[in-house]
């Protein structure tokens, strides 16, 4: 049994929702390509995310971002493209990536989030004095945006990788025009 990916599948919601490993996960599972926004635009840039939003600010980083989330939604071939927290909230990038893709939102609460992230010295946003609280703060302001999405499911403490995938896995089931059992 295999799968045939219509339209790519493009992972969004909030840092250290498992965008990155679940999208893996699935890419591996539907037997096809993994992309990563972020890590396509570090390459172009050949510059760290940090180091873009330093040198350049959050406006060109969020203009490049949307032009790599095009060039990899318009690819012949379709995958699982994870993207960065932030890409999923200009109106423009939503809807670029509904018409040419489908959104998952993976969804997880601020608790969760925080374990995941606490420990990571590479998330700008969370360079304040109280990272913990802005990361809340974040979650909060993004959280209705990030309800837009086409699809969306929710993390579990408990859910490995592998069974998260499986869950967006169910929940693609549900979209022919994106996958097809063959």
């Amino acid at each position: 049994m295999g799968w045939t990916v219509h339209k790519t599948i493009v992972l969004v919601g909030m840092m250290g929702a498992g965008k990155t490993a679940v999208g893996k996960a699935l890419a591996t599972r539907l037997g096809v390509p993994f992309l990563d926004s972020d890590a396509e635009l570090q390459s172009a840039a050949n510059m760290t995310i940090e180091e873009i939003f330093t040198r350049y600010g959050e406006a060109f980083f969020r203009e490049k971002e949307t032009q790599v989330i095009a060039r990899l939604l318009d690819a012949p071939e379709k995958g699982v493209l994870s993207t960065g927290g932030g890409a999923f909230l200009a109106e423009g990038n939503r809807q670029m990536i509904s018409e040419r893709g489908i959104s998952v939102c993976l969804e997880a609460d601020v608790a969760l989030l925080w374990q995941r992230v606490r420990h990571k010295t590479t998330r700008p946003l969370l360079r304040t004095d109280n990272p913990r609280a802005t990361l809340g703060e974040i979650h909060k302001a993004r959280a209705p945006i990030y309800a837009l999405a086409d699809l969306s499911v929710t993390a579990e403490p408990a859910y490995s990788i592998e069974e998260m995938a499986e869950k967006v896995l169910q929940a693609l089931k549900s979209r022919p025009d994106v996958l097809e059992e063959t």
